[in-house]
């Protein structure tokens, strides 16, 4: 088939699903996700190749990169958007809060990983963060949320790292030849709060449901940016919301807090 290979992960539900059905019309779509009975059912509809990976699990992550290396010469788009609100606080088998590491970590990890291939391939690097990203903020001292744990914060934290995330791709590599953008999909109808006990599971499981966007509205940006060309059609280092750039929470926007937080990412998967 024509077109890009596009690698999109938390692809087997919601807006990742419904980015797949849109993109594989035209592009080479590799779904990336947890459930193999999920994963494989929305591969086989588009006739999309799929693996597996758990991204509460970092050496599944790293297994993931590896096959993604050893299949494919070529990625023209990493999207990164396996993620959701998670509570109460629990770490996972690598000793990491189960929010930061599945929203922040494994995609962080992936990419460092697929890097060489991304910059040989002058990729783009799609994160889906949030606009409660408004709510995040970071004690490097405590990334991990051993004190004042709220998963609405955790969650918060973690969709502000995609976009510092995105932001320090752009400073880093932009000038070899990659690309990085963030996204809000939107408050959408998926399974998105189903492993929380945040209040804001209310609203995805009650009929509040009825009045949130579909997968397909939500997937609108993550398609757009994915099929687009940087510097043409979107800006590398953005965050978008409806494909309009938009403004990061005030103060929240700084180079020096993406470079920290990089290095103390760095440091954390290190450990």
């Amino acid at each position: 088939m024509a077109g890009k290979i596009i690698v999109i992960t938390g692809a087997s539900d919601g807006i990742g699903a419904a980015a797949t059905r849109a993109l594989s019309e035209r592009h080479t779509v590799v779904v990336v996700g947890r459930s193999a009975e999920k994963t494989r059912a929305v591969a086989e509809s588009v006739g999309a190749e799929w693996l597996l990976s758990d991204f509460s699990r970092l050496d599944e992550v790293r297994e993931l990169g590896a096959t993604l290396l050893e299949r494919y010469e070529r990625i023209d788009v990493l999207a990164n958007n396996a993620g959701g609100i998670m509570g109460p606080r629990t770490e996972t088998v690598d000793g990491h809060e189960l929010t930061l590491q599945v929203n922040h970590l494994a995609p962080f990890l992936l990419t460092q990983l697929l890097m060489p291939r991304l910059l040989d391939s002058r990729a783009s690097v799609i994160a889906t963060s949030s606009i409660a990203h408004r709510y995040g903020s970071f004690d490097f001292d405590d990334l991990e949320a051993r004190q004042g744990y709220r998963p609405e914060r955790a969650y918060g934290t973690a969709k502000l790292a995609n976009l510092l995330f995105v932001r320090e791709l752009h400073r880093r590599f932009h000038d070899e030849g990659l690309s990085a953008a963030a996204f809000h999909p939107g408050v959408v109808s998926t399974s998105f709060a189903g492993q929380t006990n945040s209040a804001l599971r209310l609203v995805y499981t009650s009929v509040l449901k009825r009045l949130l966007r579909t997968p397909e509205q939500g997937a609108e940006t993550l398609v757009w940016l994915a099929a687009g060309t940087p510097g043409i059609d979107w800006e590398s280092g953005a965050y978008y919301v409806k494909r309009a750039p938009a403004a990061i929470r005030s103060g929240a926007d700084d180079p020096a807090v993406a470079r920290a937080l990089w290095e103390h990412t760095e440091a954390l998967l290190a450990e």
